[in-house]
């Protein structure tokens, strides 16, 4: 979509804005609108689908949009189609597979909550950046600009925004007093349990968001260390960084597990967050594409990978030290399989309950969220939390 925005410089933002929202409602409903199209010629389908994603998106549709009378009667005929029976994961635009996963986790009746959530769109969420600002001045002034951010109770100062708002427009985000972060992905910061004058490395930093995070709960002392193999994820995050006011970050980019800088860090860290590659499917309000990206055996590609990072993040955990293994996916092979193979090849570590990393931490977790799974760890599901969907299981290593 922005290489089509680049290409075509004229479209002010009210098209930009229509051509945006039509094309992520058919990604969040393509299945269920394929089903309704009842087209079978292609370039048919291609323009009901696009007509489909005009009416979710709730934008006036076009003059052209009736064809001819075919297809201006297959539009009158589509609200009594919609509304009609069908199978509820394909009302969702769920594909079968990821169905079939959620009910195996959650059973069929909160598999069907999941998905519809995961449809939704997601609100804006914010994190407050104690660095530079209170809760309360940075609510002021993003009240002056006229953005109205509610805080959430589950952490302090966690705010979030209705709709999609111009946030840069706001001189709260111009001059770095908030982040833009999901709920879940805060708690998962929170999870490190990062405190001053700390070594705390972000194995894998990415965008850094839970980077920016970790530094502010470290009050901007210490040394945190923000790893990546891509530079250019790194060179994205530099201006938020800059934009943060922290000091205490030290973004490297490596080449690989065995790269040098990483030998040279073993049994050094306080805590490591390993926020590792996933299939990110407790983001598809925000990603929906990646539910036509992602199959069963990418998931198996993913789980061998993710049980190398983890192996190979464990050596920077000194004696007494934490690591904290994250995901943003749903699947139980990419979360506690993890956790538990590294566990019964790593005897120096053990789990540490959730529930008691929270409540030091003052997480206010409702209980309706039933956060934590049967071993203790996280799990965030978006039809309870109205979050992202997360995963996080905290270790310690013995001794001191």
């Amino acid at each position: 979509m922005s290489r089509f925005f680049k290409s075509h410089p004229e479209m002010g933002a009210r098209d930009r804005h229509f051509y945006a929202e039509s094309a992520w409602a058919v990604l969040r409903n393509l299945s269920w609108f394929e089903h309704l199209a009842h087209a079978t010629a292609k370039d048919r389908l291609h323009w009901r689908l696009a007509i489909l994603g005009v009416l979710q998106a709730q934008e006036p549709l076009p003059p052209e949009a009736d064809r001819d009378s075919t297809d201006r009667i297959w539009r009158e005929g589509l609200t009594q189609a919609a509304l009609g029976e069908g199978d509820p994961f394909l009302r969702e635009s769920i594909p079968t597979w990821i169905a079939k996963a959620l009910i195996d986790a959650i059973g069929e009746s909160e598999a069907r909550a999941c998905a519809h959530a995961l449809r939704q769109t997601a609100p804006l969420d914010l994190r407050v950046n104690t660095i530079r600002a209170s809760v309360a001045d940075a609510q002021a002034m993003l009240s002056r600009d006229g953005f109205l951010a509610q805080p959430l109770a589950a952490l302090e100062g966690a705010l979030r925004i209705d709709g999609k708002p111009a946030l840069q427009r706001s001189r709260a985000f111009r001059e770095g007093l908030i982040e833009v972060q999901d709920l879940g992905s805060q708690i998962i910061a929170a999870l490190v349990a990062a405190r001053r004058g700390e070594f705390i490395v972000d194995f894998c930093a990415g965008a850094g968001g839970k980077t920016l995070a970790l530094g502010s709960a470290m009050d901007n002392t210490g040394r945190l260390y923000a790893l990546d193999t891509s530079a250019a994820r790194l060179a994205r995050f530099k201006p938020r960084l800059v934009r943060s006011g922290l000091s205490n970050v030290w973004p490297i980019a490596i080449s690989g597990l065995n790269d040098d800088r990483i030998k040279r860090l073993s049994s050094k860290a306080h805590a490591v967050l390993v926020d590792a590659p996933c299939s990110g499917l407790g983001t598809l309000r925000r990603n929906p594409d990646l539910k036509w990206r992602i199959g069963p055996e990418s998931v198996a590609a993913l789980q061998e990978q993710q049980e190398k990072i983890l192996q190979a993040a464990s050596r920077l955990v000194k004696p007494g030290g934490r690591l904290i293994y994250a995901t943003c996916s749903l699947l139980p092979q990419e979360n506690e399989h993890v956790v538990e193979r590294f566990l019964s090849g790593c005897p120096e570590f053990s789990r540490v309950p959730a529930a008691e990393v929270l409540e030091r931490q003052r997480v206010r977790i409702p209980s309706d969220w039933r956060p934590l799974n049967a071993a203790g760890d996280l799990m965030l599901w978006p039809h309870r939390a109205g979050s992202d969907g997360f995963f996080a299981a905290c270790m310690v290593r013995a001794g001191s």
